[in-house]
């Protein structure tokens, strides 16, 4: 789990990959401080496993289903990333809940000067935007942003300059494709909402007899969740 706080840029030192193989290693110094072989960082947002650590990196393997949800598919030796250890019971809860699960990535299609903020334009797919919320969060490589408009086709965040300072947006243009992950409290309402469905398609399996074929005598509504809920079921 992460919270989206980005704690250092690291270096890729090197880009391993074959058919059977895909791995990195990263030049980093902070988080490598207290991490033990297995530990979780999250790179550009995708929670990876450290391997082979030394005092000056870290390895990791990336699996393919990573690959084609993620822009690690596009990472080469020489770029910048962003760096974060998974979060601490003691420490704070500065961003959001992370949990380096990347739903997609997005298009920057613009970039705006706002004084001493900057105002970023990404576009996604829709089914990445449903998940999306006016001043709801979103972690875009791995930083927790605040969305500050959304609509059908993409949403936008502006970023201050302590932000782009310290994480690799500053060098992100227009037409760079970025990870995006969306706030998980959305993912598990709709799975919570379609719930109910699933349950009756249970039923209809198990029992041959369809929700819509269970009825109380004459007047009296129909059997369902709502129904045995009241009646203490």
């Amino acid at each position: 789990m992460f919270t989206g706080i980005v704690e250092e840029i690291g270096n890729v030192k090197s880009v391993i990959k074959n058919k059977s193989l895909f791995r990195l290693t990263i030049d980093a110094k902070r988080v490598l401080t207290d991490i033990k072989l297995g530990d979780s960082i999250a790179v550009n947002g995708i929670c990876l496993t450290a391997e082979n650590i030394s005092s000056s990196s870290f390895t990791a393997d990336v699996m393919s289903e990573t690959l084609h949800r993620s822009t690690l598919k596009f990472i080469k030796q020489g770029d910048k990333v962003n760096l974060e250890r998974a979060m601490s019971a003691k420490g704070r809860f500065g961003g959001h809940i992370v949990s380096g699960h990347i739903d997609g990535v997005g298009t920057i299609s613009s970039r705006e000067d706002d004084g001493n903020a900057v105002w970023i334009t990404i576009i996604a797919d829709r089914e990445i935007l449903k998940y999306i919320v006016q001043k709801g969060s979103i972690a875009i490589d791995g930083i927790s942003l605040t969305v500050a408009y959304i609509d059908t086709e993409c949403f936008k965040v502006s970023v201050i300059p302590h932000t782009m300072s310290q994480t690799i947006l500053l060098g992100k243009g227009v037409g760079s494709i970025v990870n995006l992950e969306c706030d998980v409290i959305g993912k598990y309402v709709e799975k919570l909402i379609g719930f109910k469905d699933e349950f009756n398609y249970s039923i209809s399996q198990y029992t041959g007899i369809h929700k819509s074929n269970l009825s109380c005598k004459e007047g009296n509504p129909s059997i369902d969740i709502d129904f045995l809920r009241k009646n203490g079921f």
